[in-house]
């Protein structure tokens, strides 16, 4: 879906497809490098990192396995509520692999903190995280991100994955939604 087609919804397009791609396919080639000769486990987080997954694994140039796991602190609203739920599991026994946690987005970094938490008492080699956006105005809990795409002011993004009440994520370009819509 084109930005054309959600009206006055969206205030401002912070990146196009065409610099979403450039920015994921550099991120490709840097996590290549630092994998190199290792087994990698792709986790994504769903459902926004779909998007950033599908084109992530596209432009890597080797094997990768790719498994899912669905958590939740924010129900319908907004803001981030900091109760983390496991809707999904992974499918995966990551003991001893080399696990990269892909997420579309951080911003208190509570539910990404209490992930990475989680994964890590489960023994793999290694755990990383790659995040397309990066908030560092609503972090509360910091944690070491390796691969960033971006990092944006504090407000209210959407498209590629980032949803607001599951209606946006086909938007191919990232805005910022009008504030008219979740007011």
């Amino acid at each position: 879906m084109d930005a054309e087609h959600v009206g006055d919804d969206i205030v401002e397009i912070l990146f196009t497809e065409e610099q979403i791609q450039a920015r994921i396919a550099e991120m490709a080639a840097q996590i290549e490098a630092d994998y190199e000769g290792k087994d990698l486990l792709i986790v994504g987080v769903l459902r926004g990192a779909i998007m950033v997954i599908a084109d992530l694994a596209r432009s890597l140039g080797r094997h990768v396995e790719i498994d899912w796991m669905a958590v939740s602190s924010y129900g319908s609203g907004t803001k981030s509520s900091g109760v983390v739920r496991i809707l999904k599991d992974l499918d995966t026994d990551i003991a001893g692999r080399h696990v990269l946690i892909v997420d579309e987005i951080i911003d208190t970094g509570l539910t990404l903190s209490w992930l990475l938490a989680n994964l890590t008492s489960r023994g793999p080699a290694s755990v990383e995280i790659a995040t397309l956006l990066r908030k560092p105005e609503a972090v509360q809990m910091p944690i070491d991100v390796k691969y960033v795409g971006w990092d944006i002011p504090n407000e209210f993004v959407v498209g590629y994955g980032l949803d607001y009440r599951e209606r946006y994520r086909n938007l191919r370009d990232i805005g910022t939604l009008a504030p008219h819509v979740y007011s």
